[in-house]
């Protein structure tokens, strides 16, 4: 287990910690004298740092596995749908929204994972990168805006707004790319067949 797979897998350890601190009732809305919801955000702020770190040094130490392609996106879902449902469940985002969000990472992954049997990579798009940084900053905007900073709130729903348009915006982008990729794909199979015929 290289250090990037760990740091991954440390990622994934770290979801249910964030749902049990934003979800449980402390006494005093304290752990360990901290607001809770500075607690959560830098739980969240620390996974979501793995992620970033996680890839630069796979690709800086030459580490990038098999086992870290697959594990990498789904520690991604986990960590923000397990961060909207709990914003959901807390009353700090509308649950359509949330539900539109996430059922694009669902589609999207069935697409990629379709393509993959084609033998068709669809590397993750710019916009899909923007979304992630969006929806992280929307995430921590609205849990400090759920506590000591209420300011924020307001803010971070604005962002949430962003997330949902990059989300449809970039699930449109990967279909796109993907019918281009599948239609040159079965142009290059029926050349090849033409060829092995003639």
């Amino acid at each position: 287990m290289n250090l990037p797979n760990s740091l991954t897998l440390v990622r994934m350890f770290l979801v249910p910690l964030l749902v049990v601190v934003l979800l449980t009732e402390f006494e005093g809305r304290r752990i360990l004298g901290f607001p809770k919801e500075l607690v959560g955000a830098a739980i969240f702020g620390l996974a979501s740092i793995t992620d970033w770190l996680d890839g630069y040094l796979a690709r800086r130490r030459r580490q990038v596995t098999w086992l870290g392609q697959m594990l990498d996106p789904i520690a991604d879902k986990l960590l923000t749908s397990a961060a909207f449902i709990s914003l959901v469940q807390l009353g700090l985002a509308p649950a359509w929204m949330v539900a539109l969000i996430i059922g694009r990472e669902f589609a999207i992954t069935a697409l990629r994972s379709l393509a993959y049997t084609k033998g068709i990579t669809i590397p993750a798009s710019p916009l899909g990168k923007i979304k992630m940084v969006s929806q992280v900053t929307a995430i921590l905007l609205l849990i400090l805006g759920w506590g000591p900073m209420p300011w924020l709130a307001p803010i971070g729903y604005i962002t949430l707004w962003a997330v949902m348009l990059l989300a449809v915006a970039s699930a449109a982008d990967y279909y796109r790319r993907f019918h281009r990729l599948l239609t040159a794909r079965v142009t290059d199979v029926n050349v090849a067949r033409q060829r092995r015929a003639g």
